[in-house]
């Protein structure tokens, strides 16, 4: 979907209408948010200015779970999407971001990453 160049959407006093005098630099473009779901573990590498790579997390499988009480962390799976209070309709939806509250098989665990722009799942096991 193309996107407007700055405000040039709106018009003029006269009613005419503002035409941008060039279109979008490559830089400029804004790239859709990854939404990181439950299942099997796929991932896309983007390249970045500089020539730097980005992996962005489309779905995960696995999580690198921390146990506060022995200070260890293990590979666990990610069974299910229990909740996300950052939105209901991320809940609705199954969408992983940080904060995010899911059930691995050692417990729940609270999502510490950002999975859409880090491309892994780091987590924390919550006391029960």
């Amino acid at each position: 979907m193309p996107q407007n160049i700055e405000n040039l959407r709106k018009r003029k006093l006269t009613g005419g209408v503002k035409v941008p005098n060039r279109g979008r630099r490559n830089y400029e473009h804004h790239g859709y948010p990854v939404e990181t779901r439950v299942g099997a573990d796929e991932r896309v590498v983007f390249r970045t200015k500089g020539g730097g790579r980005k992996v962005k997390c489309l779905s995960v499988a696995w999580a690198n779970l921390l146990d506060p009480t022995s200070k260890g962390v293990k590979k666990v799976k990610v069974l299910r999407l229990i909740s996300n209070p950052a939105s209901r309709d991320l809940t609705r939806r199954g969408i992983v971001t940080k904060g995010a509250l899911i059930e691995t098989e050692l417990g729940e665990a609270k999502v510490t990453s950002r999975p859409g722009q880090d491309g892994v799942v780091n987590a924390v096991l919550m006391k029960r």
